[in-house]
């Protein structure tokens, strides 16, 4: 899996610097948009750097993207079946966190992702991140904290979440067992 893993982020460092570049933007106004330096864009961009879900986050907010859209403009084609073989897995070399994206890339405004998040792991996220979108939170294993600015929704196997208007959130596993969950996003017209 690390080959795939590994292939996955060098096209994702490809993709921010393309979607910079459609912005016009040069690294420095990306760095000041997403409230990254721009050293760690450079590396990034260079592939001399794994971004982590939280930097991923604050880039596809900075570029009006999800996170989602992003990957998917990395890896997938277009068609109305994504076999699971075909699922791009990216992991969060910080965490461990592993997202694999679902649901075929389409003209249709819905996103699918499972997230594996290990253990004892957290992966905080920027209001940015929820941008132009409305999620839902679907845990199917474990248990899964959910804090959305000050409101902390406690989470296990079955229980859905919508969640709220943009706003700094944290996806914590508190427990000694990996939780996976599933993110329906429909991403909303800008």
């Amino acid at each position: 899996m690390n080959n795939i893993i590994d292939g996955l982020n060098q096209r994702i460092c490809q993709r921010i610097r393309i979607e910079r570049e459609s912005h016009g933007w040069s690294v420095s106004e990306l760095a000041e948009k997403a409230g990254v330096s721009r050293a760690m864009i450079h590396k990034i961009e260079r592939g001399e750097s794994s971004p982590t879900a939280t930097l991923l986050a604050r880039l596809s907010g900075a570029l009006g993207i999800s996170m989602s859209t992003l990957i998917a403009r990395a890896e997938m084609t277009s068609g109305r079946l994504l076999r699971y073989g075909q699922q791009p897995v990216w992991q969060d070399p910080q965490t461990g966190y592993i997202r694999r994206h679902l649901s075929p890339r389409s003209d249709m405004p819905v996103d699918l992702v499972q997230v594996e998040l290990p253990a004892h792991q957290h992966v905080p996220m920027p209001a940015a991140a929820y941008a132009l979108a409305r999620q839902l939170i679907w845990v199917q294993q474990g248990a899964l904290v959910f804090v959305e600015g000050n409101v902390r929704h406690e989470m296990e196997q079955g229980d859905c979440l919508e969640l709220g208007p943009p706003n700094d959130c944290e996806f914590r596993n508190e427990s000694d067992k990996s939780c996976i969950y599933i993110v329906v996003r429909l991403n909303l017209p800008s």
